[in-house]
């Protein structure tokens, strides 16, 4: 009998040790380390050689003699999907999505899934039984004869199971429950991750087949496993929302074939997830008459234009500690732009509870929401509406200058398309288009002064 062998994993970045040690020489996190059993006597059983008459080539090249060719991509029928992977599936992929639990993962992939009909499906579930998957398809209401189910955790079993029905698409839900036989720990572990995503990317680079991982996250917001994970999948894809609200956003954090700058918009229904064509109209709340403390911001998620509506509530403080509370914004960022207010423009916020928040349970980043954030504040202020059909596109500088914003033709495209009449930017900005291209009334100031006395 060989001896066994053991190794120390690092939790957070997977760094393999001999022995123990605090500090994570890579990641510099403390107490990190855990000890694993590695058994790699056994020799892999696994060979895809004659899977496919396509054999890869081996020998070393001139870079100027390879002829680049556009890869052939899968079309699904989920455009959204498309848009994130850069225009669809490409084949020998391998993509990562990983998500809060409950968010929706394995009801968008099970119904991409059923959608694609003209491929032949196997759908890997190491969580849900047969029975329960069975559930969800009929929740769907979607039918498929090229779809397969293998309920199974063991990556051996699972590969026996791929050579007889030799899939052109691969689901694997999730990738922390997997078990390789040639690694001797729990399922989950830094080593198992490592080993099962190294089978699965052996197997969908040698067979040209793409393969979806589902994965966990942690508390912290990371993707669960080792950080080579990252690393050895061609895609990541982080899909967010907050359960409360039935919106969901599934953003590229890696894209080898793309842009990761693209992101989609699904509505979570009783029927599974919807596609959001145009995500503005549902992100501007629909209201009878108008009131005080709200704005309309022209932003960008990624690469796409969303028109979004910024509350804002100005209240007398009735404690000691006036409160500053934000839901989808940056706390520091408002803390800043009260600071402005006060300094620039002589309001008095310093004994007043101000409350933000972003329509629809989203999470703006963009700078450019600065204006329409200091506008939704000072209408609550003076408890007077904003003009109707009016919206704003701009960053607030320290000394109360609005500054430019980049692809500001999108941002007025997408006001002029929903019916707005006006949208406020920067002066800096008239250099970047031409207002005359656009039915709408671009009005460019250049600071926050002009704006108040423009608008009361």
């Amino acid at each position: 009998m060989s001896k066994i062998k053991t190794a120390f994993f690092c939790g957070n970045c997977g760094y393999e040790s001999m022995k123990w040690i605090g500090k994570c020489p890579s990641c510099n996190e403390w107490n990190t380390f855990t000890e694993e059993v590695l058994d790699k006597g056994n020799p892999k059983e696994e060979n895809w050689d004659n899977y496919t008459p396509d054999k890869r080539n081996t020998k070393t090249v001139a870079l100027s003699d390879v002829v680049s060719n556009k890869e052939k991509r899968i079309i699904t029928k989920d455009s959204e999907l498309n848009r994130v992977l850069g225009g669809g599936i490409v084949p020998g992929s391998m993509v990562l999505v990983a998500g809060e639990p409950g968010i929706g993962k394995s009801t968008l992939f099970l119904q991409n899934g059923l959608l694609i009909d003209q491929l032949r499906i196997l759908y890997i579930s190491g969580e849900e039984s047969e029975q329960q998957i069975k559930m969800r398809a009929d929740r769907l209401k979607i039918t498929n004869e090229n779809f397969y189910l293998l309920t199974e955790t063991a990556t051996q079993t699972i590969f026996q199971e791929i050579k007889k029905l030799k899939p052109q698409l691969v689901i694997v839900d999730s990738i922390q429950t997997l078990q390789s036989n040639l690694i001797d720990s729990s399922a989950g572990s830094v080593s198992q991750i490592r080993e099962c995503a190294a089978e699965f990317q052996k197997f969908a680079k040698e067979t040209n087949t793409p393969v979806f991982l589902i994965g966990h996250i942690t508390k912290d917001g990371a993707i669960a496993g080792p950080k080579i994970l990252e690393h050895m999948v061609d895609t990541v894809l982080q899909f967010e929302g907050d359960r409360h609200y039935a919106y969901r956003i599934l953003r590229t954090l890696k894209n080898r074939f793309g842009s990761t700058a693209e992101l989609g918009i699904y509505e979570m229904t009783g029927e599974g997830m919807r596609i959001v064509s145009n995500p503005s109209e549902i992100l501007i709340a629909q209201r009878e008459e108008q009131l005080s403390g709200s704005a309309i911001a022209a932003t960008l998620e990624g690469m796409r234009p969303l028109l979004i509506e910024v509350q804002a509530l100005v209240t007398q403080s009735v404690y000691g500690t006036p409160q500053r509370t934000v839901s989808g914004f940056d706390l520091r960022r408002l803390q800043l732009l009260l600071a402005v207010l006060e300094k620039r423009g002589g309001f008095t916020f310093g004994m007043k509870d101000v409350f933000i928040n972003i329509a629809g349970g989203i999470k703006v980043e963009d700078p450019s929401i600065d204006l329409a954030v200091i506008c939704a504040l000072l209408s609550s202020y003076e408890d007077v509406p904003l003009p109707a059909h009016i919206c704003f596109a701009g960053e607030v500088g320290l000394n109360g200058e609005i500054r430019a914003v980049n692809r500001i033709e999108q941002r007025i495209a997408e006001a002029e398309k929903l019916g707005f009449e006006k949208i406020i930017v920067s002066r800096y900005n008239k250099k970047s288009f031409d207002p005359k291209a656009y039915k709408i009334q671009v009005l460019a100031l250049s600071r926050v002064d002009e704006v108040y006395q423009q608008l009361f």
